[in-house]
């Protein structure tokens, strides 16, 4: 039974994934991509509310005296 030749299955291998990487390539640069978003400048706007005007005091349970 004769045996198999493997020298030059690198030089395939390594020729395929050339082939395969330049075809993948040609394919993408095909595509046209959205330019980068711009930043809008926005107007901020202050609503009060009417939490906002008087002071409020949150008591945690951990602060609490124990009874």
């Amino acid at each position: 039974m004769p045996q198999l030749d493997t020298s030059t299955w690198s030089i395939t291998i390594i020729s395929m994934i050339i082939t395969l990487f330049i075809v993948f390539q040609l394919k993408i640069s095909k595509y046209n991509f959205p330019k980068d978003p711009e930043p809008n400048l926005t107007k901020l706007t202050t609503t009060t509310s009417p939490w906002e005007k008087k002071w409020t005091k949150i008591y945690s349970p951990l602060s609490l005296p124990q009874e």
